[in-house]
């Protein structure tokens, strides 16, 4: 009895503590999260704060100037900026365009790459060639593109007996509509590859359901299909948003926000107050306000999209 009491003992001094084994993973957890957390905190958070701070002062690029605190002049003067405002308006149609035509070509891509297409794997390397094509590459190509003399794209107009000579980045009316065909091909190939998989996880019962119930190509996509997709679509929407309206690179080397501004979106036009006029004050309380909308506009979407649904009484 003393020998089997002994080994109880000594087995249960052995075995580790369950408190002891919580302390020890969260330990391990911690470690594992902080190589992480610093650069966030590092790149993202602390510039975040130093930009907030930043707007509530009279900071320029210059040399010898005292920075003082001035509270709300930067975000008063912004509410009267008219050329602020105007790329902001300028910026929303850029976003929620170039979002809306990502979107709808991103699924018509997927749907298609979603069949038994013959050379598929080879369609989708293709089609993700964009995406990995660095932002001033594409704004160069594009501009040789466009080009109003050699430009291949209007040589093609003139040889269908078109007209000769088109400035797409100096009119006033093409330029837009020209940049954000850009910002579709550029984006467009994220947007397949995500709703991609959203497809491929669409029970192929519901389906195979509603062909034998006679319901059509259409409606098993409108029925079957699209509500399984409208988690997906909804979250590659959202951040696809948040991205086309902080767009800055393709823009500044096709454009620089011309012509007359007429593609001058916000990013860019915080970038050249800051960086131009020096008024790094300024520009700080436009970044604030950038940040400040895209949340407001993120939140509602969030709220909309996880608010219970009503059952019909």
């Amino acid at each position: 009895m003393s020998t089997t009491a002994a080994k109880t003992t000594t087995a249960k001094s052995i075995a580790p503590r369950p408190g002891g084994l919580a302390r020890s993973r969260r330990n391990e957890a911690i470690g594992l999260v902080i190589p992480t957390l610093i650069p966030i905190l590092a790149l993202s958070v602390i510039p975040l704060f130093i930009g907030v701070a930043t707007a509530f002062t009279d900071s320029r690029l210059a040399r010898h100037h005292e920075t003082q605190f001035i509270g709300f002049e930067n975000f008063i003067k912004l509410g009267s900026d008219t050329q602020f405002w105007q790329s902001f308006g300028i910026g929303m149609i850029w976003a929620v365009t170039v979002t809306a035509l990502q979107l709808i070509g991103g699924l018509s891509l997927a749907l298609l790459l979603n069949t038994d297409l013959r050379f598929r794997g080879i369609t989708r390397v293709l089609a993700l060639i964009p995406w990995a094509m660095p932002p001033v590459v594409v704004a160069v190509m594009w501009q040789m593109i466009y080009s109003p003399t050699n430009g291949p794209l209007n040589w093609l107009i003139e040889s269908l007996g078109g007209p000769e000579n088109i400035n797409w980045l100096g009119d006033f009316g093409l330029a837009l509509p020209a940049v954000i065909l850009v910002g579709v091909w550029v984006g467009m190939p994220q947007n397949t590859v995500v709703l991609l998989a959203g497809l491929q996880q669409v029970p192929g019962e519901l389906l195979e359901a509603a062909a034998v119930d006679g319901a059509s190509t259409w409606r098993r996509f409108v029925s079957v299909t699209l509500p399984a997709l409208r988690p997906v679509i909804f979250s590659i929407a959202s951040l696809s948003f948040i991205w086309n309206f902080n767009s800055f690179g393709i823009v500044y080397v096709m454009t620089e926000g011309g012509p007359g501004g007429r593609t001058m979106l916000p990013m860019l036009f915080t970038y050249l107050e800051a960086f131009k006029s020096r008024n790094t004050g300024g520009a700080a309380a436009m970044g604030d306000v950038i940040v400040i909308f895209l949340v407001v506009i993120l939140v509602i979407a969030l709220w909309r999209q996880l608010r219970p649904e009503r059952s019909p009484r």
